[in-house]
């Protein structure tokens, strides 16, 4: 029986644990946080992500969880609307295919899949590694060593496994700050079942209203220093840079002082490497490609990369590096156009003048348009391919 340890306890280390699992693996998934993380924001599977979905039998899981498709009303300042996007914008662009659900109810899909057939350590890291042409020697944080067949780093943008194996110097920081968090109840200014949307100079600000335990707050803006945005906490951060907004904000960021547990709060950066394995090492998700926010797809792609990495590993049996290479040549081009998106998406999310502010509101407005909606469809369809 071959043994992985994997390192992160997110999609990717997850999705990599079950499939590897289903394929005769013993595995260890090692978490640098002391218990299991909730919250976070909405995620579109669609595409290889739907078909990994579905692979990996998490489909009767996410089922139920799924949120639908909902209105969105783009806002001014003040909270006045600037037009609105039917739900049927979206359902017509993206098909029958695919599905949008809160990350942490992935996250949880997946936990409750594998939990029974993996063993977990929480409050772990990963300090060093070494490794032969036989295995691979892992040394974690409390001191304890893990031989093992393969080691999959899936911890993040910010990787101990990625320094450890392959040094520092491929995170490539942008000044943007985003931030995620659920909302508890209901929020004012926001009907059910719809979404607001501020999108101004340098910052986006996205209030979901669905319901009881299926709202949630989206929030992003570009600053010159996004470290000391962090150090200051989401609250204090955001009132700051939102606290001049309606259209639900002003509720969402209440919510937010009084329980600022499950926000996500980070600056933004992406991960560019010119290889994610080497021997018996191999990065995924966020720790070797990281594409933002700004790109969307992020969750898409852990699940596609997990499932495709089981794949390769037992169509190549015992040689290991040969899976990981397959692996990677077949999954790099769609990482590498995602990336490019995001650089692109940044001009959406935080325009930089109200020249773009502008250009976003007519390109979106055309989308409503019943004509164009078949031809945003079909890109979408051939970018997701």
């Amino acid at each position: 029986m071959k043994h992985a340890v994997i390192v992160g306890a997110g999609i990717a280390g997850l999705a990599t644990a079950l499939r590897l699992e289903r394929d005769g693996w013993r595995t260890v998934v090692v978490e640098r946080a002391p218990a299991r993380r909730s919250g976070g924001y909405l995620v579109n599977l669609l595409g290889p992500g739907y078909d990994a979905a579905e692979r990996l039998g998490l489909l009767p899981a996410l089922s139920p969880r799924q949120l639908g498709l909902f209105t969105t009303v783009l806002v001014r300042a003040d909270g006045r609307p600037k037009f609105t996007v039917p739900s049927a914008v979206a359902e017509a662009a993206l098909g029958e295919r695919t599905m949008t659900v809160f990350r942490g109810d992935l996250e949880t899909a997946l936990y409750e899949a594998v939990r029974d057939r993996t063993r977990f350590r929480f409050g772990t890291t990963i300090t060093s590694v070494d490794q032969d042409a036989d295995r691979v020697r892992v040394t974690l944080s409390d001191g304890s060593t893990q031989d093992a067949d393969l080691l999959v780093g899936a911890d993040g943008v910010h990787s101990a496994t990625r320094t450890a194996a392959f040094g520092s110097g491929f995170r490539v920081d942008l000044p943007y700050v985003v931030a995620a968090f659920p909302l508890a109840g209901p929020v004012t200014d926001v009907p059910q079942s719809s979404a607001t949307t501020f999108i101004g100079r340098g910052r986006t600000a996205a209030i979901v209203d669905l319901g009881p335990r299926r709202s949630s707050a989206f929030f992003t803006y570009r600053c010159p220093d996004p470290p000391a945005q962090l150090r200051r906490g989401p609250g204090a951060a955001l009132a700051e840079a939102f606290g001049d907004l309606g259209a639900g904000v002003p509720d969402a960021l209440r919510q937010l002082d009084k329980d600022p547990s499950d926000a996500y709060f980070d600056a933004v950066s992406q991960v560019v490497m010119p290889r994610w394995g080497t021997g018996r090492i191999v990065l995924l998700g966020d720790a070797a490609w990281c594409v933002t926010l700004f790109a969307g797809h992020g969750a898409a792609l852990a699940l596609a990369g997990a499932e495709q990495l089981g794949a390769a590993l037992r169509r190549h049996d015992d040689d290991i590096p040969a899976a990981l290479a397959e692996w990677e040549v077949g999954l790099r081009p769609e990482v590498t156009r995602r990336q490019a998106l995001a650089r692109r998406g940044m001009l959406q999310y935080a325009p930089p003048s109200r020249f773009h502010v502008w250009m976003g509101d007519v390109t979106m407005r055309a989308i409503t348009l019943p004509g164009i909606r078949g031809l945003v469809r079909r890109g979408i369809e051939r970018t997701s391919r």
